[in-house]
């Protein structure tokens, strides 16, 4: 299995389609349908921003995503999200998304997402892609690594533990749980210093 820096462009729709269906339960309410999802993530995903894993046959099997200061690897700007949901689709979801965006960390290198399709679940993929964000991390110069997992996600957070990650800061999603379907976040940090 080879992890490598970047996404390649033919695989931007199949990358949208993986992170769609890592997020999509937590996100449907405001990026549905899905059709529309699709093409908000295909419009601003960075291919920069990212790790891949590649099966056999060449087809994307797991992503990861990361934050710089230059943005994110799904995140977009109101223009895009008026390019796909128009004028007021595009405010009230960035309303929305305002209330559940994280802060920039400066101090630790962010990972925005890591997704794995269902059939190579279970078959090192998310710990090779947390491998190469920790490695990048360390290549950045930065002490730790710091991600967010929601509370229903109890698999992802056990496998971040068995990577060296731990509990943070705890943050309740409030009234935005009845929006994004979870209670609250966990944010778990990695020390990488020696």
């Amino acid at each position: 299995m080879q992890v490598t820096l970047g996404l390649p462009s033919p695989l931007r729709r199949d990358a949208a389609l993986l992170y769609w269906q890592a997020f999509g339960s937590k996100l449907e309410r405001v990026f549905g349908p899905d059709e529309r999802a699709i093409a908000y993530l295909m419009r601003v995903i960075r291919e920069d921003h990212c790790f891949c894993v590649l099966g056999d046959d060449g087809a994307l099997v797991g992503i990861a995503g990361f934050k710089t200061h230059l943005g994110s690897f799904a995140a977009g700007q109101l223009d895009d999200l008026q390019a796909i949901y128009g004028t007021f689709g595009a405010y009230w979801r960035n309303l929305a998304l305002g209330l559940l965006q994280r802060e920039v960390d400066n101090e630790r290198f962010l990972i925005d997402g890591i997704c794995v399709t269902r059939q190579f679940r279970g078959h090192g993929v998310g710990s090779a892609l947390l491998d190469a964000l920790i490695a990048e991390a360390r290549l950045r110069g930065f002490s730790a690594i710091r991600l967010d997992v929601i509370d229903t996600n109890i698999r992802a957070r056990a496998l971040y533990e068995r990577k060296g990650f731990s509990a943070w800061r705890k943050q309740s999603a409030g009234p935005l749980k009845y929006l994004f379907g979870f209670e609250h976040s966990t944010a778990m940090v990695h020390d990488l210093r020696p």
